[in-house]
């Protein structure tokens, strides 16, 4: 049975990294000693053994050892042998370019699929969904193909942002983004605003977090989906 966590962030207004979403963690990954964290989509730059000292010192809050996907020599036996997986945010683009690389996007959903718990935030947890078409990133890279994991039946929209009422700003909105995306595609797009999560169990899907979540569908107005309710 399928278990994930897809946040939209890893880090809120006022605390530190994955602080807000630790008693979620805790459950979430009760029984795991040891997480397997992919660092490739490295925010800012920041090199994986830097990336990967930050959340091992997260996760030493709750008593989980933390392992770097690039510390091993065959990546993909990592993925397969992994008790649990978290991927970090940063540029979708890289991380995405990285999984083809490394030829792990098939290895990644599987042992997902079979129950292995996984762990997104932002860049990790774009990859959840039907393409990363909705990634808020620039494209530092090309990679192979937009489509991703296919874990859930829509694509996110993490760091979703409402206009501000009364702003002179003259760009686009999301809304007016998501727009676009949908002249052309069909697929829905559930935005995810900061300190929201997806927890997934199987086939249900729920909101969770403090805030309402944005679905978009074509062709339809977006409605907004209330904490606690399926997805």
């Amino acid at each position: 049975m399928k278990k994930l966590l897809i946040a939209s962030t890893s880090t809120v207004y006022g605390s530190g990294y994955l602080e807000y979403l630790q008693p979620a963690l805790t459950s979430f990954f009760k029984g795991i000693t040891i997480v397997l964290f992919i660092p490739y989509a490295r925010p800012g730059g920041i090199s994986y053994e830097a990336y990967t000292k930050k959340v091992k010192e997260a996760f030493a809050s709750i008593d989980i050892e933390v392992q770097g996907i690039h510390e091993f020599k065959n990546p993909k036996r990592a993925v397969q042998e992994a008790q649990a997986i978290f991927t970090g945010g940063g540029n979708t683009f890289e991380l995405v370019h990285q999984l083809y690389a490394n030829d792990l996007l098939v290895d990644l959903k599987e042992v997902i699929e079979n129950g292995t718990p996984y762990l997104g935030t932002s860049a990790g947890s774009n990859i959840c969904g039907v393409s990363m078409m909705n990634t808020n990133d620039m494209p530092v890279v090309y990679p192979p193909s937009f489509v991703t994991l296919g874990l859930i039946p829509f694509n996110i929209n993490a760091h979703y942002l409402d206009p501000i009422q009364g702003s002179t700003h003259m760009g686009e909105t999301r809304e007016t983004r998501i727009q676009e995306f949908h002249f052309y595609n069909e697929t829905p797009v559930v935005g995810l605003r900061e300190g929201s999560w997806l927890e997934v169990m199987g086939s249900k899907i729920i909101l969770k977090g403090n805030l309402t979540a944005r679905l978009f569908q074509k062709g339809t107005h977006p409605i907004e989906i209330e904490s606690g309710s399926v997805v």
